[in-house]
């Protein structure tokens, strides 16, 4: 089955000509999902919801591979989610990205080479400045609970968790973390907290990681 995908920033624009284009292509009005949400944001309901429906064989279809995608490295990982589930991703601007066919396959491998590439720059890069920062001593000051060292990676943890472009196996690899324990120790550091009534994801450190309240509930 057909299933298509488009994407907005704002209010201001216009899905119409990404669901016309869907609808040349095959898809069924009933089968397209849309979001209004600029590139960057993770949470998007319409994909979320999508995604949810898919099933093997199915096939994605997108105007544009920026409409689903935030970055190359999401790209990739939602093709390596349609990979494992067996199900086609097709970009209509795009032809060559067209995974029912062999070329397609191709041109995604080299996508995959070359984001596995830069993740693993980004690490080598990492490890050697936090290597620099102990031979040279000039790590930040101690907080309590922390050690220096155990801080500047809580920082970096903390940078690499929001811009949610890399999994959380590939962030304890880049700051040298053991365990997701720790990760989310480091995490909780910078002020990660759920709402105790909601569940909801967000920072502040000023509350207490089991006593905390999102902005909903606070006052509550």
């Amino acid at each position: 089955m057909l299933f298509g995908y488009a994407r907005i920033s704002t209010d201001s624009q216009k899905l119409d000509l990404q669901i016309d284009a869907l609808l040349k292509s095959g898809v069924k009005q009933k089968n397209i999902y849309t979001d209004i949400s600029s590139g960057s944001k993770s949470k998007r309901k319409g994909l979320d919801l999508l995604l949810s429906k898919l099933r093997e064989e199915d096939t994605v279809v997108v105007w544009k591979m920026d409409r689903i995608a935030r970055s190359l490295s999401h790209l990739i990982k939602l093709v390596e989610h349609f990979e494992k589930e067996k199900i086609h991703f097709r970009s209509i601007q795009e032809q060559f990205i067209d995974t029912t066919s062999a070329h397609g396959k191709f041109v995604f491998s080299l996508f995959g080479a070359v984001a596995q590439l830069e993740r693993d720059i980004l690490i080598e890069r990492t490890k050697a400045g936090l290597e620099s920062s102990r031979r040279r001593g000039i790590l930040p000051g101690r907080k309590k609970g922390l050690s220096q060292e155990a801080k500047q990676k809580a920082i970096l943890a903390e940078k690499y968790y929001k811009e949610n472009k890399l999994r959380v196996d590939e962030i304890m690899k880049l700051i040298d973390v053991k365990s997701k324990r720790t990760l989310y120790k480091y995490l909780a550091f910078q002020g990660r907290r759920n709402c105790i009534v909601c569940k909801k994801l967000f920072w502040d450190k000023s509350q207490e990681l089991y006593q905390a309240y999102c902005s909903k509930h606070k006052g509550n």
